[in-house]
């Protein structure tokens, strides 16, 4: 299999940094950024708003920074560790994790010093009145067999290099999605956060406290922090944050509210705390992002 190097890609919104090889398989012929070019076509991806699929091995200095990522974006590490900006933060992503970072955020990742990295990822292709794979009860970061859908991504991209059948292609593409959803919507997700989680949703402005939220779930508070951040990687009230963000984004995206009233639709009182929380998350201020 041919390897690639990346020095330096600056294109648009995107930049990528460092050194790494990669193998890609894409959607669209009108994607003619250079690290791009040259890779293999599966306009079977569309099916599932996929633009493209891949497997890295990177090092250090290795970043990629996107301040408007299009689509949700899912990255599963296979060997090593690198970092990842999850809800304003850096967190390692371990070799048995994904994570899963939502659409239309500044997403940005990057290797650490002295260590190599391997992952696969999946990046969709969304509209801002769309609604994303993402949902109440899907984790951030989390535990999950990579093994699956890396063998899916190396035979679509055998398929498409190869026979290039597109029944082959499409039942490959389906599969990989499917290994999305599974870690999007999990199925055995503990009802007890199904239930809470879909109640908070209901009226992001209500004044939540962690109190309130393990009372509505019949636990401890503590039980249920453990509960939040094995099944979603975040603290409850890092995930209420998380909902109230990803309302708001919608309400600046599909309405003209003003942002002091998207602010008290999602439970700030003081616009000011809603801009500064809004930028921390999302990687722009609300009026930027709006634009």
């Amino acid at each position: 299999m041919k390897k690639k190097f990346v020095e330096v890609e600056i294109h648009h919104d995107e930049q990528m940094l460092g050194k790494a090889r990669f193998h890609v398989v894409k959607s669209d012929v009108s994607d003619d950024r250079s690290w791009l070019e040259e890779m293999p076509l599966c306009e079977q991806l569309k099916k599932h708003h996929i633009a493209h699929v891949g497997i890295m091995h990177a090092v250090a200095p290795f970043r990629i920074t996107r301040t408007d990522q299009s689509g949700t974006y899912m990255m599963a590490c296979i060997s090593g560790s690198g970092l990842v900006m999850v809800d304003g933060k850096w967190e390692e992503l371990i070799a048995g994790q994904a994570c899963l970072l939502p659409p239309f955020v500044k997403n940005t990742f990057r290797c650490i010093a002295k260590k190599e990295w391997q992952f696969c990822w999946v990046r969709y292709l969304e509209s801002r009145e769309r609604t994303p794979i993402i949902s109440a009860n899907t984790p951030v970061l989390g535990i999950y067999d990579h093994g699956p859908i890396y063998r899916a991504i190396q035979g679509l991209k055998a398929e498409c290099v190869g026979e290039n059948s597109p029944i082959l292609q499409e039942q490959w593409v389906d599969l990989i999605h499917h290994y999305v959803i599974r870690f999007a919507q999990p199925y055995h997700s503990d009802p007890r956060l199904v239930a809470l989680w879909r109640e908070v949703e209901k009226n992001l402005a209500f004044s939540w406290t962690l109190s309130v939220f393990a009372q509505f779930s019949h636990v401890s508070e503590e039980q249920l922090r453990r509960l939040c951040q094995k099944n979603l990687g975040r603290s409850p009230m890092q995930h209420l944050t998380f909902l109230r963000m990803q309302k708001a984004r919608s309400l600046l995206t599909t309405s003209d509210e003003k942002i002091e009233t998207i602010a008290h639709l999602v439970g700030y009182e003081s616009a000011f705390a809603f801009s500064n929380t809004f930028t921390k998350w999302v990687g722009w201020r609300p009026s930027e992002h709006r634009r």
